[in-house]
């Protein structure tokens, strides 16, 4: 584990830092997740497809910040908590398939919808497929964690940022 220039950025801006690992927060942003997904499948099957995409990559990104509070780690960035899937974790699929659904939910949510830009029902049917697919692997990382693995990984975390 080498130290990340971003990642150490992002805790001097105390962006980014250990707290008490809290099964009480983990759950509450899996009950966000779950609330998220539920959106984005009536927000589909509506036709609502641009809203559907940003509901679809919130579900990710609170079932990560889930389990990251589950490890006693606080990030307000999304990128850097993306990049501690990675990095602490080595879940490579997983951070792909966020990155992904990121980037997508920037493209739908900030820019203009144009010729060869638009949101197709497929490519919103994929989003809404891998949320599901990513909460519910978050969810087994998360019961699978004990506290030798936590420890294991909170030592690398300071490692990453320092």
């Amino acid at each position: 584990m080498k130290k990340n220039n971003f990642l150490s950025k992002l805790k001097k801006e105390e962006k980014l830092e250990l707290v008490e690992p809290s099964i009480e927060v983990c759950s509450s942003y899996l009950e966000k997740a779950d609330d998220c997904l539920a959106s984005a499948k009536l927000l589909y099957e509506n036709k609502l497809y641009e809203n559907s995409v940003s509901m679809s990559y919130y579900t990710m990104y609170n079932s990560l910040i889930a389990l990251l509070f589950k490890l006693g780690i606080k990030s307000e960035n999304h990128s850097g908590s993306i990049l501690l899937l990675k990095l602490l974790l080595g879940k490579n699929e997983l951070f792909d398939i966020v990155s992904n659904a990121k980037k997508e939910r920037v493209d739908k949510q900030y820019y203009v919808i144009t010729e060869g830009f638009d949101i197709t029902k497929d490519s919103a049917g994929v989003l809404v497929l891998n949320a599901g697919n990513f909460l519910l692997n978050i969810k087994l990382v998360i019961k699978k964690l004990n506290n030798k693995e936590i420890d294991k990984i909170r030592k690398d975390f300071l490692i990453l940022v320092d």
